[in-house]
């Protein structure tokens, strides 16, 4: 077989196997699996409005997934997406809060605030990691606190006088549309959407079509080889920080120009960068897997909202099918063994 097809055969049987043992578990503690699993595509697909709230989810999932993915396809574990979105929820929203522009102006001029933040916030660590051989992970699990903590001081003494949010942002710097929520029986389904697909076309085009995203690949691929061949890595080191931190920022946009409108002080982090992991990971680091994994994951999330209420299921349960899910992609080197011997026995 060839990996190719082992690369879609694997992420496949992931999702197949967190289903299964998460049944398992709902049969072990009574609960009806049926009804859960029913009651779950009834809330993410069941009417129009719900399947808006979906497509609204999928949006910031898909920028997340494409920050951590463009990352690893550099040879980059960004963990700081979740940061990164923070910084960039809060740029976008003080530009749309600060100012009232022609709709032309002012709703780019957010957005690019946003992708510029998150960009910003990323070339931090990128610079440590090209210059100093700090490591990522660490330099960016740290500027998440930093991120979460400064945004909400900035919220509460700058932005809002003292209050626990923000004004909402001018309509003018507004994602949302009365087309859109009139076509989906008012959810909260935003234009962020087609941003987040464009977003998925230019990680597409740098990567697979011009000599910048071949650097950058081959940098990830061995650092030492490239520096050989005439590569500058600090400088494909802190490019890709910066290009998967501008994703990043705008899938905080999303959240800041289009589901809420403002920004407010958080207790805690979102979870969508996190969650951004789980998305590239599962979509192999390729935009259109991301695409994918991103629905998947929209879906389930939306979609648990309904379970207790229709199949008296906890909604925390799909939180352990996707903590599955993610196992089984994290393991995937035991499906692949497995898919090897049983290609093996069909040669024979």
């Amino acid at each position: 077989m060839s990996s190719r097809m082992k690369n879609i055969i694997v992420p496949i049987l992931a999702v197949l196997l967190g289903i299964i043992v998460g049944t398992i578990i709902m049969l072990i503690t009574g609960y009806d699996a049926g009804a859960a699993f029913i009651a779950l595509w009834d809330g993410a697909f069941g009417d129009i409005y719900y399947t808006g709230e979906t497509i609204r989810q999928v949006t910031p999932y898909i920028l997340a997934g494409l920050a951590v993915g463009f990352a690893f396809k550099t040879g980059l574990f960004n963990i700081g997406v979740e940061g990164q979105l923070i910084v960039g929820w809060l740029a976008a929203v003080w530009v749309g809060v600060a100012f009232e522009l022609p709709k032309v102006i002012h709703l780019p001029l957010a957005v690019l605030a946003a992708a510029a933040a998150g960009a910003l916030w990323a070339f931090i660590p990128g610079l440590l990691k090209a210059k100093f051989r700090v490591h990522e992970v660490i330099v960016t699990i740290m500027m998440n606190y930093i991120a979460l903590h400064v945004a909400n001081y900035i919220i509460r003494t700058v932005l809002s006088e003292k209050s626990d949010r923000t004004a909402d942002v001018f309509p003018s710097a507004s994602l949302r549309s009365p087309f859109l929520e009139g076509l989906t029986d008012y959810s909260r389904l935003h234009w962020g959407i087609i941003v987040a697909l464009i977003c998925v076309f230019i990680m597409w085009f740098i990567l697979e079509k011009t000599s910048r995203g071949y650097e950058l690949k081959a940098v990830g691929f061995n650092q030492h080889a490239s520096e050989y061949a005439g590569m500058s890595v600090k400088s494909n080191i802190i490019l890709s920080m910066v290009i998967s931190g501008a994703f990043a920022g705008l899938a905080g946009a999303m959240e800041g120009l289009g589901t809420f409108g403002y920004a407010s002080i958080r207790g805690g982090f979102t979870g969508v960068g996190f969650d951004g992991i789980a998305v590239a990971l599962l979509g192999g680091n390729t935009p259109i897997g991301i695409i994918l994994a991103a629905i998947l994951f929209g879906s389930l999330k939306v979609g648990a909202l309904n379970m207790p209420l229709e199949a008296g299921v906890p909604n925390e349960l799909v939180d352990i099918i996707i903590a599955l899910i993610v196992f089984f992609v994290a393991a995937s080197y035991m499906i692949r063994i497995f898919i090897d011997r049983i290609g093996k026995k069909g040669a024979k």
